[in-house]
C-alpha cells in the first residue's frame, strides 16, 4: 500500500495505527496523528449533519454520529467538495440494521440529498414568460413540446409522508398528529436562492421525472394520468411556472438523417 493510501485509511478508521514513515520533532507522533484524525472525522460527520439535518433530528445526535462514523469508514470521501459527500447515505441507511425501527429514514435522506443538489445546481434563468404562454397555448404542437426544467428540480415518491416529515422539522411544520406511514410524492426545486419542498400528487411527480428525462409533454402527461386518475396538468404546470422551474422550450426532436 502506498504511503498516501495508508495515511488516508488510517484517518478513517479510529483504531488504525499511525502509518509508518511519519516523524515529528515536537511531541508524540501517535498523539498528534490522533488529534489530526479526530479533526478529519469530526469534519466529515459535521458535513453529513449539515446535509442531513432532518435525519439527524429524527434519530438524535448520538445515534446519528455513530451511524455517520460507520458510513464514513465504508464510504470515505472521493472529492474535496464537501457538499457532494454523503451521496450514498440513503442507501447506507436502508441497509443499516439499527435504523430499521425508523423505516422512513432512508427516504427522508433521499429527499435531503435532493435539497442539497438543488441548492448547488447551476444558475439558469427561467424561459421568457411570453414565449412559454405562446407555446402552451398552441394546441397543434403541445403534445410534442419538450420542457427543459431547472437542473435543481427533482421529484420523489415514497410510501411514507416524507414531505410532511421534512416540513415538520422546519419552522412551518407540526409533528403532532403526523402519520408517517402515508404515501407521499414530493417536488424539490430552487426558486432564487431558496430550496422549496412541496407535497404533490403522484401524477405530478411522474410528470416531472419524465420531463427531466427529456420526454415530450404529451407522453409525460399521459403517464402521469396513468399514475393518478385525478392528475391535473394545468395545475402541475402552474406550479412549475410560478416557481421559475421551466428554463427552456424545444419543439419535437427531429429524426437524425
Amino acid at each position: 500500500m502506498k504511503l498516501q493510501e495508508a495515511f488516508s485509511a488510517a484517518l478513517i478508521h479510529p483504531g488504525a495505527p499511525t502509518p509508518p514513515g511519519f516523524i515529528c520533532h515536537n511531541g508524540d507522533i501517535d498523539r498528534r496523528f490522533a488529534v489530526y484524525r479526530n479533526n478529519v472525522q469530526s469534519g466529515l460527520i459535521n458535513a453529513l449533519a449539515t446535509s442531513y439535518p432532518v435525519v439527524a433530528q429524527l434519530v438524535g445526535e448520538a445515534f446519528f454520529q455513530a451511524m455517520a462514523q460507520m458510513f464514513m469508514q465504508k464510504f470515505p470521501p472521493d472529492s474535496p467538495v464537501m457538499s457532494t459527500y454523503g451521496s450514498q447515505f440513503a442507501d447506507f441507511i436502508k441497509g443499516f440494521a439499527p435504523a430499521r425501527s425508523v423505516p422512513y429514514l432512508a427516504d427522508v435522506a433521499r429527499l435531503e440529498r435532493l435539497c442539497v443538489q438543488a441548492f448547488h445546481a447551476a444558475d439558469i434563468c427561467p424561459v421568457d414568460h411570453d414565449l412559454l404562454v405562446q407555446a402552451l397555448n398552441s394546441p397543434e404542437g403541445l403534445a410534442q413540446l419538450h420542457l427543459q426544467l431547472h437542473p435543481g428540480v427533482a421529484s420523489l415518491h415514497s410510501p411514507y409522508a416524507i414531505a410532511a416529515l421534512w416540513a415538520a422539522h422546519q419552522s412551518q411544520g407540526q409533528i403532532q398528529g403526523l402519520d408517517p406511514r402515508q404515501p407521499q410524492s414530493t417536488l424539490v426545486l430552487r426558486n432564487g436562492l431558496r430550496v422549496e419542498v412541496f407535497a404533490v400528487s403522484s401524477g405530478c411527480a411522474v410528470l416531472v421525472r419524465l420531463l427531466k428525462a427529456d420526454n415530450a409533454l404529451g407522453l409525460a402527461a399521459a403517464h402521469a394520468l396513468e399514475a393518478d386518475n385525478d392528475f391535473d396538468l394545468s395545475q402541475a404546470l402552474a406550479l412549475l411556472i410560478t416557481h421559475n422551474a421551466i428554463t427552456g422550450l424545444q419543439p419535437a426532436h427531429e429524426a437524425s438523417p
